[in-house]
């Protein structure tokens, strides 16, 4: 990965760590000109520069899903509230400033493409196929299992699972990404690929 990318994603606000970052960008590494990633989840744009950063080596696209208005556990009196991203116009959450800012200064605008909207609403209307899914949207029931099975029926053959903030241990964090990832497992499909912290990425088999 380029240096200057590095730093950039470094610098970025986001929940991502360096070497789950990195798994990202190495899965995302594997695609080609033909191919398309999709993230749901785009916050401000952390984990979106590791797959762009591949997307100007491969020469592949990266369409990023997020409606900007933070999920649940980013709001007023939640754990991850910022209140620097609160439009003061509004009173509501506003990611997509950000982002753009960030991909501007990455020089990833020609690579990355927003799509402002609701992850579930986007999928009814999706007929590209999907060579990498990187699911890291809202970590609630509801939205992570809708999100898993709207968009998991897009991934190609051989393409790739990437779920994020998937822990065991219920000490650790929320359950629904766990839930997701081993719905992927046991309902067949998917076999594990690779584990970096609590990124999970998994190849479709069949």
């Amino acid at each position: 990965m380029r240096t200057d990318l590095e730093a950039i994603a470094r610098e970025a606000r986001g929940f991502m760590p360096h070497n789950e970052g990195m798994g990202l960008y190495e899965t995302a590494l594997r695609m080609t000109s033909a191919d398309t990633i999709v993230e749901i989840g785009s916050y401000c744009g952390k984990s979106t520069i590791y797959l762009g950063a591949a997307a100007l080596e491969n020469e592949s696209l990266v369409f990023t899903i997020d409606h900007h208005r933070g999920s649940e556990e980013m709001q007023q009196g939640w754990e991850h509230h910022e209140v620097e991203l609160v439009d003061p116009g509004t009173g509501k959450i506003d990611s997509l400033p950000e982002l753009r800012r960030n991909l501007e200064r990455a020089g990833l605008e020609h690579v990355v493409v927003p799509i402002i909207g609701d992850s579930q609403t986007v999928a009814k209307r999706w007929s590209e196929p999907v060579s990498m899914l990187f699911i890291d949207g809202g970590h609630g029931t509801e939205p992570a299992h809708t999100d898993y099975e709207e968009w998991t029926p897009k991934i190609i053959d051989g393409g790739f699972l990437a779920i994020h903030d998937v822990f065991a241990d219920p000490a650790d964090g929320g359950r629904p990404p766990y839930e997701i990832y081993c719905r992927a497992l046991e309902e067949g499909g998917f076999g594990l690929f690779s584990s970096v912290g609590s990124l999970q990425i998994l190849r479709r088999t069949s």
